[in-house]
């Protein structure tokens, strides 16, 4: 018998099959590898046949962008607002950070799919049950985005891990002019000197977000 005939079948392209595929290259190769061709490569079909199933290459990332969204932890309002909030954009964060390059991609589109307005939803009525009139709603959501998107976006682009801080903090403090920057020579020096662990920290500006918020409600 030969070997190809031994081979389990292929399952049969389709739409989810592709986006699945697109969202495994983009992981691991960064969304500049995503191309028709590099995609057709990776699910064994020549580029062509993947017009039968998508439209073209926006519709892939919609839908891309749609599957990740389902990741996210949408809250259901069981808890108190204060958790709830704080657990749901935990899980974005750290979906985003699985897919590194989703952030920018959500962050470029102009309309949600159903995923991330169920997402929206929720949050809408944990804050207006929370006491929130509509304009807090808004300026807080997009509070809560601004954190969310925007320290990932930074958390990605840093040019080194942040286990390695002493090491850059020291190298930086040996270049720079202590008496011209007294402070910042400072702070470089407490972060060689003790190696305090990771300050890339998620969770501290969301609960100073979430702190903010909290003394609002409790002034009325």
């Amino acid at each position: 018998m030969s070997k190809s005939s031994t081979r389990p079948p292929r399952s049969p392209l389709s739409r989810e099959r592709i986006l699945h595929a697109a969202i495994e290259l983009a992981d691991e190769e960064g969304i500049e590898a995503l191309t028709m061709r590099r995609l057709g490569r990776r699910l064994g079909v020549e580029a062509m046949s993947l017009y039968n199933h998508v439209e073209d290459k926006d519709e892939i990332l919609d839908g891309m962008v749609e599957l990740v969204a389902t990741e996210f932890e949408v809250p259901t309002g069981g808890r108190d607002w204060r958790s709830s909030l704080r657990s749901s954009a935990i899980s974005v964060h750290e979906v985003l950070r699985r897919h590194p390059w989703a952030s920018s991609v959500m962050e470029s589109q102009a309309r949600a799919g159903s995923a991330r307005l169920r997402l929206l939803d929720a949050l809408i009525g944990i804050l207006t049950g929370a006491g929130l009139s509509m304009p807090m709603v808004i300026r807080t959501l997009i509070a809560l985005d601004s954190h969310t998107y925007g320290f990932t976006l930074q958390e990605q682009a840093w040019p080194f891990p942040s286990d390695e801080a002493p090491e850059m903090a020291a190298a930086l403090a040996g270049d720079l002019p202590a008496d011209t920057y007294p402070n910042v020579a400072s702070m470089l020096g407490f972060v060689t000197t003790t190696r305090p662990g990771s300050l890339v920290d998620f969770e501290y500006g969301l609960d100073l977000l979430l702190d903010g918020l909290e003394r609002r409600l409790a002034n009325g």
